[in-house]
Protein backbone atom coordinates (compact mmCIF):
# COMPACT_ATOMS: atom_id res chain seq x y z
CA UNK A 1 0.00 0.00 0.00
CA UNK A 2 1.36 3.58 -1.13
CA UNK A 3 2.08 6.14 1.96
CA UNK A 4 -1.18 8.10 2.08
CA UNK A 5 -0.62 11.63 -0.05
CA UNK A 6 3.09 10.12 -0.97
CA UNK A 7 3.19 8.20 -4.44
CA UNK A 8 4.75 7.75 -7.22
CA UNK A 9 4.16 11.78 -8.55
CA UNK A 10 5.88 12.87 -5.21
CA UNK A 11 8.83 10.67 -5.43
CA UNK A 12 8.89 11.65 -9.02
CA UNK A 13 9.20 15.40 -8.23
CA UNK A 14 11.60 14.26 -5.34
CA UNK A 15 14.48 13.20 -8.03
CA UNK A 16 13.58 16.06 -9.99
CA UNK A 17 14.56 18.63 -7.10
CA UNK A 18 18.06 17.33 -7.45
CA UNK A 19 18.04 17.75 -11.34
CA UNK A 20 17.20 21.18 -11.00
CA UNK A 21 20.60 22.39 -9.98
CA UNK A 22 21.74 21.08 -13.27
CA UNK A 23 18.99 22.07 -16.00
CA UNK A 24 15.93 23.67 -14.24
CA UNK A 25 14.13 24.43 -17.46
CA UNK A 26 14.06 20.82 -18.27
CA UNK A 27 12.96 20.26 -14.66
CA UNK A 28 10.04 22.97 -14.92
CA UNK A 29 8.85 20.91 -17.86
CA UNK A 30 8.83 17.73 -16.24
CA UNK A 31 6.91 19.27 -13.12
CA UNK A 32 4.30 20.74 -15.64
CA UNK A 33 3.85 17.38 -17.29
CA UNK A 34 3.01 16.31 -13.81
CA UNK A 35 0.37 18.73 -13.44
CA UNK A 36 1.66 19.92 -10.45
CA UNK A 37 3.79 23.41 -9.17
CA UNK A 38 7.03 24.33 -8.21
CA UNK A 39 5.85 24.54 -4.28
CA UNK A 40 4.28 20.96 -4.65
CA UNK A 41 8.02 19.99 -5.51
CA UNK A 42 9.66 21.42 -2.48
CA UNK A 43 6.80 20.03 -0.45
CA UNK A 44 7.98 16.63 -1.82
CA UNK A 45 11.08 17.06 -1.07
CA UNK A 46 11.04 18.21 2.20
CA UNK A 47 8.55 15.49 3.04
CA UNK A 48 10.80 12.76 1.60
CA UNK A 49 13.98 14.24 3.36
CA UNK A 50 11.56 14.06 7.04
CA UNK A 51 10.35 10.79 6.29
CA UNK A 52 13.59 8.75 5.32
CA UNK A 53 14.92 10.23 8.37
CA UNK A 54 11.98 9.55 10.76
CA UNK A 55 12.87 7.02 13.33
CA UNK A 56 9.65 4.69 12.19
CA UNK A 57 9.89 4.73 8.29
CA UNK A 58 11.05 1.45 6.64
CA UNK A 59 14.59 1.30 5.92
CA UNK A 60 16.08 -0.42 3.04
CA UNK A 61 13.59 -1.87 -0.05
CA UNK A 62 10.90 -0.90 2.35
CA UNK A 63 10.77 2.68 2.36
CA UNK A 64 10.41 1.94 -1.80
CA UNK A 65 7.61 -0.04 -1.52
CA UNK A 66 6.08 2.10 0.42
CA UNK A 67 6.02 5.04 -1.63
CA UNK A 68 5.61 2.77 -5.39
CA UNK A 69 4.17 -0.10 -4.18
CA UNK A 70 5.75 -3.41 -5.21
CA UNK A 71 8.24 -3.42 -7.70
CA UNK A 72 7.67 -4.66 -11.51
CA UNK A 73 10.53 -6.56 -11.58
CA UNK A 74 12.96 -8.51 -8.88
CA UNK A 75 15.84 -10.33 -9.63
CA UNK A 76 19.35 -11.69 -8.65
CA UNK A 77 22.22 -9.67 -9.60
CA UNK A 78 26.18 -10.62 -9.13
CA UNK A 79 28.35 -8.03 -8.95
CA UNK A 80 31.84 -9.83 -8.39
CA UNK A 81 31.47 -11.88 -5.14
CA UNK A 82 28.42 -10.22 -4.17
CA UNK A 83 25.37 -11.80 -4.44
CA UNK A 84 22.77 -8.87 -4.92
CA UNK A 85 19.00 -8.04 -6.14
CA UNK A 86 17.92 -5.56 -8.48
CA UNK A 87 14.13 -4.18 -8.28
CA UNK A 88 12.81 -2.55 -10.37
CA UNK A 89 9.96 0.21 -10.82
CA UNK A 90 8.51 2.15 -13.88
CA UNK A 91 8.21 6.15 -13.65
CA UNK A 92 5.97 7.83 -16.15
CA UNK A 93 8.09 10.63 -16.42
CA UNK A 94 10.66 8.16 -17.87
CA UNK A 95 9.11 5.41 -19.80
CA UNK A 96 11.96 4.07 -21.27
CA UNK A 97 14.09 3.71 -17.64
CA UNK A 98 13.33 2.27 -14.54
CA UNK A 99 14.37 3.42 -11.18
CA UNK A 100 16.55 0.76 -9.88
CA UNK A 101 17.39 -0.48 -6.05
CA UNK A 102 20.23 -2.67 -5.76
CA UNK A 103 20.21 -4.22 -2.66
CA UNK A 104 23.70 -6.30 -1.19
CA UNK A 105 23.29 -9.41 0.52
CA UNK A 106 21.30 -9.52 3.61
CA UNK A 107 19.47 -11.28 6.08
CA UNK A 108 16.68 -13.21 3.97
CA UNK A 109 18.29 -12.62 0.77
CA UNK A 110 17.74 -8.91 0.81
CA UNK A 111 20.39 -6.89 2.64
CA UNK A 112 21.01 -3.18 2.64
CA UNK A 113 20.86 -0.47 -0.67
CA UNK A 114 23.70 -0.30 -2.36
CA UNK A 115 22.55 2.04 -5.41
CA UNK A 116 18.91 3.25 -6.18
CA UNK A 117 19.24 5.20 -9.81
CA UNK A 118 17.12 5.35 -13.32
CA UNK A 119 18.65 2.71 -15.31
CA UNK A 120 18.10 1.83 -18.79
CA UNK A 121 14.63 -0.57 -18.70
CA UNK A 122 15.25 -4.22 -20.43
CA UNK A 123 13.37 -3.66 -23.50
CA UNK A 124 14.86 -0.72 -24.34
CA UNK A 125 17.50 0.03 -26.89
CA UNK A 126 19.73 2.19 -26.02
CA UNK A 127 20.32 5.64 -27.74
CA UNK A 128 22.85 6.01 -30.71
CA UNK A 129 25.80 7.60 -28.89
CA UNK A 130 28.13 8.65 -31.30
CA UNK A 131 29.82 11.70 -30.70
CA UNK A 132 29.68 14.66 -27.91
CA UNK A 133 26.84 16.07 -29.84
CA UNK A 134 24.43 13.06 -29.20
CA UNK A 135 25.16 13.53 -24.87
CA UNK A 136 22.04 15.92 -24.73
CA UNK A 137 20.61 16.11 -21.12
CA UNK A 138 18.49 13.40 -20.05
CA UNK A 139 19.26 11.32 -23.14
CA UNK A 140 20.58 8.50 -21.51
CA UNK A 141 21.86 6.42 -18.16
CA UNK A 142 25.82 6.12 -16.64
CA UNK A 143 25.41 2.31 -18.61
CA UNK A 144 24.75 4.46 -21.93
CA UNK A 145 27.93 6.29 -21.91
CA UNK A 146 30.19 3.78 -20.45
CA UNK A 147 28.78 1.15 -23.33
CA UNK A 148 29.08 3.42 -26.03
CA UNK A 149 32.37 5.10 -25.04
CA UNK A 150 34.81 2.28 -23.40
CA UNK A 151 36.81 2.74 -21.32
CA UNK A 152 34.26 4.98 -19.26
CA UNK A 153 36.00 5.58 -15.74
CA UNK A 154 33.76 5.90 -12.79
CA UNK A 155 34.60 8.76 -10.37
CA UNK A 156 32.16 10.23 -7.32
CA UNK A 157 29.95 12.51 -7.57
CA UNK A 158 29.68 15.53 -5.97
CA UNK A 159 26.64 14.50 -3.79
CA UNK A 160 25.17 10.69 -2.94
CA UNK A 161 22.85 10.96 -5.66
CA UNK A 162 25.33 12.17 -8.18
CA UNK A 163 27.87 10.19 -10.03
CA UNK A 164 30.68 11.51 -12.90
CA UNK A 165 31.62 9.38 -15.62
CA UNK A 166 35.45 10.17 -17.68
CA UNK A 167 35.61 9.39 -20.83
CA UNK A 168 36.94 10.18 -24.51
CA UNK A 169 34.50 10.89 -27.43
CA UNK A 170 34.56 12.70 -30.57
CA UNK A 171 34.16 16.34 -30.81
CA UNK A 172 32.60 18.76 -33.18
CA UNK A 173 35.53 18.16 -35.69
CA UNK A 174 35.54 14.98 -34.94
CA UNK A 175 38.72 14.69 -33.06
CA UNK A 176 38.88 12.80 -29.77
CA UNK A 177 37.96 15.17 -26.66
CA UNK A 178 38.26 14.19 -22.92
CA UNK A 179 35.08 14.60 -21.12
CA UNK A 180 33.19 14.06 -18.10
CA UNK A 181 29.97 13.60 -17.88
CA UNK A 182 28.01 14.36 -14.46
CA UNK A 183 24.53 12.33 -13.76
CA UNK A 184 21.71 12.41 -11.21
CA UNK A 185 20.15 9.87 -10.10
CA UNK A 186 21.76 7.82 -13.26
CA UNK A 187 20.09 10.00 -15.80
CA UNK A 188 22.77 12.32 -17.57
CA UNK A 189 22.30 16.22 -16.88
CA UNK A 190 25.37 17.66 -18.63
CA UNK A 191 28.79 16.94 -20.25
CA UNK A 192 31.80 19.40 -20.09
CA UNK A 193 35.90 18.95 -20.68
CA UNK A 194 37.85 17.17 -18.31
CA UNK A 195 39.33 18.32 -15.16
CA UNK A 196 42.38 19.87 -16.39
CA UNK A 197 41.87 19.42 -20.30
Amino acid sequence: MALQGFGTTQFQLVLLRRMADFNPGLVEEAVRRLDCTRAELREANRRWQAMIHAPRFPRGAGRFALVLGPPESSRPLRIGDLACTARQWLLPLWPDLRFEVLLGPGSAGVGPVLNEWLVRAGDSPPPGLRTLADLTPWSCVVSDVAGAFPPAVPREGSAPTRWRLDFTAPGPAGAPRALTADFTWGLLQEVRPADGS
